[in-house]
């Protein structure tokens, strides 16, 4: 089954790449020649880039590598998808402009002077039987390329045009760091000292060979400017090992709130264990399949899903088995789906990432399958699930109608 998954990914891949050159480089030129054949160059190129930055960054591959790859190589995973969209758009476009008067602006410039004819004589064209008396003569086409390569070539550059704005933009939104979102959350358990209490969600920094100790602190700094009472990093912190990222991590420590950590399921590409190590160095509190007891509410947090693999995944009983149940509960998960587990254990309120708003539209429809809820609050049953599109990205530096985030909630105390 996997084989025939994988085959079918890479017809769709080869399929779609084949038409992307077809349009944007065989379609817009006359023959075989150079720019063809850079066309193909620079797709494969690409795809090779991509493919290389990938497999270095899940193989431990030198960090210089990592880094060396990661720019292009993940940017053109981007471009290349937002070129393909373009590019069909532009079929619903291509027949219109065909449809359209052609320019003959230069035709008179192309059309040869008469010359001038004796008295009596009588035209060439008539006296070779090619006109009739009356006909006016044919008018030379204007030159230049004919109409269906001035309209391949017209699409061609909207596609490309559009691709590179959309890429652009969205990888100055993520580049630029994340903004600050509110949201109040009422819980009844909640007791009213604890109205106003603030939790700054953080989620998905991706810190690896892209995103650096620079966004970091960014995020740190837009952390710290809201002043919130706790601050809940809710997983996929880095993707790389402690070796590689600890000096992008260290910003970490400058968080001026009592800080918590749960793991994502980029942790279990990184070396969890490490991580977990990491973190509680920099100040943060690990909880691990754990509860703390603070003055007002219970603050949980339960391992990723992914750590099932290594023997460290979710352990609700543990972390929620035997607590107070008239006390209000916050639960720290990193994956929405984990809301059904919260539910059956009565927490009052799920944090979470891990979806990333979809990050490159139309990659919302495809998050929206796998998750529960893509991003924002959502109630199921008793329990209410928040679930943040995340402060960095991965893969691709960009995010296209899924903005970056780091979201304060205020709980409030229905008996205020």
């Amino acid at each position: 089954m996997g084989i025939v998954f994988a085959l079918l990914v890479l017809g769709v891949l080869v399929t779609g790449n084949w038409y992307l050159w077809r349009r944007l480089f065989r379609d817009t030129t006359r023959g075989p020649g150079p720019a063809r054949r850079a066309g193909a160059a620079l797709i494969a190129g690409g795809w090779l880039l991509a493919v290389g930055a990938l497999v270095a960054e899940r193989a431990g591959a030198p960090f210089w590598l990592q880094r060396t790859l990661a720019w292009p190589g993940f940017l053109w995973l981007a471009l290349s998808l937002y070129l393909l969209l373009a590019v069909v758009a532009g079929e619903a476009v291509r027949p219109l402009l065909r449809r359209l008067p052609a320019r003959r602006a230069r035709t008179a410039a192309a059309v040869p002077q008469a010359e001038p004819v004796p008295a009596g004589a009588v035209p060439a064209g008539q006296a070779s039987g090619g006109l009739e008396p009356g006909e006016p003569e044919p008018v030379a086409e204007a030159a230049g390329p004919s109409r269906r390569l001035f309209v391949s070539r017209v699409v061609a550059g909207a596609a490309a045009t559009a691709a590179a704005g959309t890429v652009g933009y969205g990888t100055y939104g993520v580049l630029r760091g994340p903004r600050v979102k509110r949201v109040t959350v009422p819980l009844a358990k909640l007791p009213r000292a604890a109205h106003g209490y603030r939790i700054a969600v953080v989620s998905d920094i991706h810190l690896g060979p892209v995103l650096g100790r620079g966004f970091a602190q960014k995020v740190v700094d837009t952390v710290n400017a809201t002043r919130p009472d706790l601050v809940a990093v809710v997983g996929d912190l880095v993707d790389g090992s402690v070796r590689d990222l600890g000096p992008a991590a260290a910003p970490l420590r400058q968080l001026t709130a009592p800080a918590y950590f749960v793991t994502g399921n980029h942790e279990y590409f990184s070396g969890a264990e490490q991580w977990v190590e990491e973190v509680r160095r920099l100040g943060l509190h690990p909880l691990e399949n754990a509860r703390t007891e603070l003055p007002w509410f219970d603050l949980a947090g339960v391992n990723d899903l992914l750590g099932e693999r290594e023997g460290q995944g979710p352990d609700f009983g543990k972390a929620l088995g035997d607590r107070d149940p008239s006390r209000a509960c916050v639960l720290l998960a990193h994956q929405p789906v984990q809301i059904h587990e919260a539910v059956r254990h009565g927490v009052d309120l799920q944090l979470s990432g891990h979806t990333h708003g979809g990050q490159l539209w139309p990659g919302n429809f495809l998050a929206a399958a796998a998750n529960p809820t893509v991003a924002g609050l959502e109630r199921y049953g008793d329990t209410q699930l928040y679930v943040t599109r995340g402060a960095g990205a991965w893969g691709p530096p960009t995010r296209v109608a899924a903005p970056s985030d780091i979201t304060v909630i205020q709980l409030a105390s229905t008996r205020a």
